[in-house]
């Protein structure tokens, strides 16, 4: 019995040892078990399987624009938005960026509404903002405080007491790799130290001292330009959709506009930002960037994996077999009601391409992350192809070009092609030009 009991005790220090640390067998099993990684879909989002496609023009260039020509290139998966940015979307980001500047002020008086310390008691310089305080704007302790957001009093229409959408500026980082990754930036291993220098695109160069030399800093103001309706269009009454296209809820699922490049490039920075803010507390792992497309990423979700197609619905017509346009456009003479709406319409009014993606083609222009030369494709690469230039203050305005696809509710037809390529200022504001994101898909 004794024995039997001896050789049990055996086995099972034998087994017990087989299982213990993996590390600890000299064996190459990697930095730890983090488990199988499966992406979920976001919301709002389809996947854009990879692929590779013609890029270019599959038809005569009616503009003889001269400014792409077809090449074959490869695309990386990646997720994008359904459908444009609406207002709603975008007036989260409004109101997000109201309601910090709100809580700084508070917070100077209100310590509840400041971070200042750590779970270990040391210091915040500066503090975070906390955003589970409950704030009233009408209490009566804070309404002193949060008097200078408002227009000041001679300013005020009627009495109304509004915002001051001056006043909202979104402060954000971003860091910029393509100085990063330039040779003689780089750090140096034998001196121990940096030896080149960066723009700081606020008219200056600066040595690099350290990786903080990489982090450029921007404020702001993100609110739409509402005037662009009226500046955009001459002898023309466009006053009702300046008072009331982005704030009134009849408006709430049609795409946003008046954003210029910059206030949509932040845009998506702050939408990383607070997801990957969520996914911390949630103990997730925080997900790619959300960005602006890139010119070849946004032709090859417009094209919805049709091969040579003309238009993102494949075929070569503008109407489809029973006579109704398949866009919201400027179709025949100008006969803007011809296609269902006056100027935009709510986002998925159309039927989406094969994608699942609405809205590639018509009701607003989109953004993309690409800046405009009109030889970009002879010099991008195949794989992946995007030029990006992040323009200096004093840089010509040729440099400050970004490009635009699909054409929108002001354009003709050939606007709406898939390959059709122009571009526009990336400081200014359209009544046509909206955007949507994409980001990058994980893994397999």
């Amino acid at each position: 019995m004794n024995k039997l009991l001896t050789t049990l005790c055996v086995i099972v220090l034998l087994f017990l040892s087989s299982c213990g640390s993996r590390t600890g067998n000299g064996e190459l099993v990697g930095a730890g078990q983090r488990g199988k990684w499966f992406e979920p879909k976001p919301y709002g989002m389809v996947q854009i399987p990879r692929g590779s496609f013609t890029m270019g023009p599959n038809d005569q260039d009616v503009a003889w624009a001269l400014n792409a020509t077809a090449k074959t290139v490869s695309v990386e998966s990646f997720w994008m938005d359904e459908t444009e940015i609406t207002n709603n979307e975008y007036r989260q980001f409004v109101y997000w960026v109201r309601d910090s500047i709100a809580r700084q002020l508070l917070g100077q008086q209100f310590e509840e509404f400041l971070i200042a310390e750590d779970d270990n008691g040391n210091p915040i310089d500066p503090p975070f903002i906390n955003w589970e305080e409950r704030l009233e704007w009408n209490d009566e302790e804070y309404v002193e405080i949060l008097e200078e957001m408002y227009l000041p009093e001679h300013e005020r229409f009627f009495r109304n007491k509004e915002i001051d959408t001056r006043k909202l500026k979104y402060q954000y980082e971003w860091v910029d790799l393509q100085q990063a990754a330039k040779k003689s930036n780089r750090y140096n291993y034998e001196t121990g130290e940096y030896e080149g220098m960066v723009d700081d695109y606020k008219g200056g160069r600066k040595q690099i001292e350290d990786r903080s030399s990489f982090i450029m800093k921007e404020a702001l103001n993100i609110y739409p330009d509402t005037l662009c309706w009226i500046q955009d269009f001459t002898y023309s009454y466009n006053d009702p959709w300046t008072k009331q296209y982005f704030w009134h809820p009849g408006y709430d699922e049609y795409p946003v506009v008046g954003v210029s490049w910059k206030q949509a490039t932040a845009f998506s920075i702050w939408r990383t930002r607070f997801h990957n803010s969520a996914l911390k507390q949630e103990g997730d792992y925080p997900v790619q960037d959300y960005r602006l497309p890139t010119e070849s990423e946004w032709e090859y979700a417009a094209r919805g994996g049709i091969a040579q197609n003309m238009y993102p619905w494949g075929g070569p017509y503008t109407r489809n077999d029973q006579g109704c346009f398949l866009a919201n456009f400027k179709p025949l003479r100008g006969n803007y009601v011809d296609d269902g709406g006056l100027v935009t319409l709510p986002v998925g009014s159309y039927e989406p391409n094969e994608f699942g993606l609405y809205d590639m083609a018509g009701n607003v222009a989109e953004w993309t992350s690409g800046a405009y030369d009109e030889s970009a494709y002879s010099f991008t690469h195949d794989m992946n192809p995007n030029y990006e230039y992040n323009a200096l203050p004093d840089d010509p305005p040729a440099l400050k070009r970004k490009v635009i696809r699909g054409g929108s509710w002001k354009d003709i037809g050939y606007y709406l092609q898939c390959a059709t390529r122009t571009y526009e200022y990336q400081d200014t504001a359209k009544s046509y030009i909206g955007f949507r994101c994409v980001r990058t898909h994980l893994g397999r």
